[in-house]
């Protein structure tokens, strides 16, 4: 077992013993504090189910639509023009969506193309280059109560799109295409 396993498989137990020797240290009720912080998570795990829910169901109402495959299709051509695959469209507009099915895609991709080939290292390259942004302001905002999101939308979504062209750029001169 290398010294780095070792390290990885103490750590959060080290952490765990620390915070609860210092919280008894403090005189801290550790315990009824950790039950506190318990009861918070789940009640909000359950005040971010419906941003959740709403998520999943507008991802779901939109690839089974045909929106998606005829987006891709509008696009396909221009795409061609610049060398850019149309297979990784659908990763770089669900991306900013949802993380899980961004990672789906991602799998689908590698699984079918290689994790070697152009699209296998371009869906990988996009997936890190990239964040969760719809689902992010819709869920932490909406726990929160946040109601104008416009500013954080608009650099979330920027942000996200640079990533793309960046994750296009660099796949291409680094792996060609």
């Amino acid at each position: 077992m290398g010294v780095i396993t070792t390290v990885s498989t103490w750590m959060i137990p080290c952490i765990i013993l620390l915070v609860l020797l210092v919280g008894t240290w403090k005189r801290v009720p550790t315990y009824e504090t950790f039950v506190e912080g318990g009861k918070e998570g789940v009640k909000m795990a359950f005040s971010l189910l419906p941003f959740l829910l709403g998520m999943m169901v507008a991802i779901a109402i939109f690839r089974a639509s045909g929106a998606m495959e005829a987006f891709v299709s509008l696009l396909s051509p221009f795409l061609g023009l610049i060398g850019v695959p149309s297979e990784i469209v659908p990763l770089a507009l669900v991306r900013p969506i949802s993380g899980t099915a961004a990672l789906g895609m991602t799998t689908e991709l590698i699984g079918t193309h290689g994790p070697d080939s152009f699209i296998g290292r371009l869906a990988s390259t996009m997936q890190g280059s990239t964040d969760t942004t719809l689902y992010i302001i819709t869920v932490y905002f909406g726990a929160v109560g946040i109601k104008r999101m416009g500013d954080a939308l608009k650099v979330g979504l920027i942000a996200d799109f640079i990533g793309i062209i960046a994750s296009i750029i660099v796949v291409t001169i680094v792996f060609g295409s």
